[in-house]
């Protein structure tokens, strides 16, 4: 049987030292000088759909290679994206000097350790861990105060990136988070890639690593994360459910602390696999009829709960990193075409019009600014938004700064069937919108870029996929 397969990719200096296929986070640049080629982020949106099916319970029979197997063996695939020592990474960040210097954030005498990077932890500082002791165990350890705000900054950025590959996002925690990408394999690919691809951008946009697990439910996914760490991804296939979770250890079940894992052990179960033969009943003798049965159904990986999106905002967006900065108008607006025809797609695909339309770009040295405006009726017109996006964009009176990163977020979204658009007197019969409905007919039969706007053919603006 084939276990499932980790792979890491060194992006920054302290990722992991074992390489298997490399995934560079930003393209080589050619040595004479060339149009900026915006990296493409291969970004989907998929309207929710009906209530995703629970099934029955996960298969246990073979385990299928994870490259012979695609998505189309998978009821649903859900990623759990975790953040390698978020808060340390985030000051390593603005601090490289620390690079390679074992270091914890939180009070130097007083308080907790909210994060350690990873050479601390081989000290045996970890989280949660008072600063005294953590002092003892290494006393060189440099201790760095939280910076919560630029925390909460760095975080909404990475859900922004996440948003861009599907509107399923459901945030965990700070430095966590579930996404469901069920809908999005077929345009985007495997799921391997898409988390290839997330890793790489969350590298680039904000400078930190992170692991990816995958896997067809949220239990299995967060573990698979885990066993990603650091600086991985670990796909677990549905057939590979039962040979990924049976020779872990017990403790390793979320929701497994010491009280429950010491009394599992006193039961003589020390293993998943034990666990999942214990009976439900024995289970449910020790830990109560709700406790009991849950960790009789974990054991075998079942678990229906869906990935919950954020409540209260509802949007459609997409973002591009250029793959060198630039500070070309023309190469801006081009580009802001291009985000603008994603937008617009993504909003007729999923049926629904929008009023409030949002550009924000990102700088060279990583500031980030926006603006919004409201429109007097809603659109889904690729033409609209790019005006009013370019609207926005002359609002800034830019001199010329070197971009890094331009995005359009539409948002004040109804459903197209229940939205009167009014005509302007000249308008003709059909127009733009009857074009862009053909086009995404053939879109849909032949893949998101088969049809092009032709200014986004010239000049090296074709678009390529990695």
């Amino acid at each position: 049987m084939t276990a499932p397969t980790q792979v890491t990719t060194p992006a920054t200096a302290t990722r992991s030292a074992t390489t298997v296929t490399p995934t560079p986070t930003r393209p080589a640049t050619a040595a004479t000088p060339t149009p900026v080629r915006p990296r493409r982020s291969w970004s989907a949106w998929q309207p929710a759909g009906p209530a995703l099916p629970t099934g029955p319970a996960l298969p246990t029979g073979p385990v299928r290679s994870t490259e012979s197997t695609g998505p189309a063996h998978r009821d649903r695939v859900i990623m759990h994206i975790d953040m390698d020592a978020f808060y340390a990474s985030v000051e390593l960040r603005r601090r490289p000097e620390l690079v390679g210097t074992p270091m914890f954030v939180g009070g130097a005498e007083r308080g907790v350790v909210l994060s350690a990077n990873y050479e601390a932890r081989a000290f045996g500082i970890e989280g949660g861990m008072p600063s005294s002791r953590a002092r003892r165990l290494c006393p060189q350890a440099v201790a760095v105060p939280p910076d919560f705000d630029t925390y909460g900054e760095v975080s909404a950025g990475i859900v922004a990136v996440f948003e861009s590959v599907t509107a399923h996002v459901e945030s965990a925690s700070i430095d966590e988070a579930y996404l469901d990408v069920t809908g999005s394999v077929r345009a985007l690919g495997s799921p391997r890639a898409i988390g290839e691809h997330l890793r790489a951008l969350v590298a680039d946009e904000q400078g930190i690593t992170c692991s990816v697990g995958i896997g067809p439910s949220k239990f299995v996914a967060k573990i698979a994360s885990g066993q990603a760490k650091p600086d991985g991804l670990v796909e677990v296939l549905p057939g590979d459910v039962t040979a990924f979770l049976h020779p872990l250890p017990v403790t390793k079940i979320v929701g497994v602390g010491e009280a429950i894992g010491a009394k599992l052990h006193r039961l003589g179960i020390m293993t998943v696999a034990e666990l999942a033969h214990t009976p439900a009943s024995t289970l449910q003798r020790a830990f109560g009829p709700n406790q009991g049965a849950l960790l009789a159904e974990l054991a075998w990986g079942r678990d229906a709960r869906r990935v919950v999106a954020r409540p209260g905002e509802r949007g459609v967006g997409c973002q591009e990193t250029f793959s060198r900065d630039t500070d070309d108008p023309a190469i801006v607006r081009a580009e802001l075409l291009r985000v603008a025809g994603t937008v617009a797609w993504r909003m007729r695909q999923a049926g629904v019009l929008g009023r409030t339309v949002t550009l924000n770009l990102r700088f060279a040295d990583f500031r980030t600014v926006s603006k919004t405006l409201t429109l007097a009726s809603p659109t889904d017109s690729t033409d609209e938004l790019h005006a009013q996006a370019m609207t926005l964009y002359r609002k800034f009176g830019l001199d010329r700064p070197r971009i890094r990163r331009v995005g359009i977020r539409v948002e004040g979204l109804v459903n197209a069937d229940e939205a009167y658009c009014q005509p302007t007197l000249d308008a003709p019969d059909r127009g733009w919108r009857e074009a862009e409905l053909a086009t995404d007919a053939v879109r849909r039969k032949f893949g998101p870029h088969c049809v092009q706007r032709a200014v986004l053919t010239r000049n090296g603006y074709a678009s390529t996929r990695a």
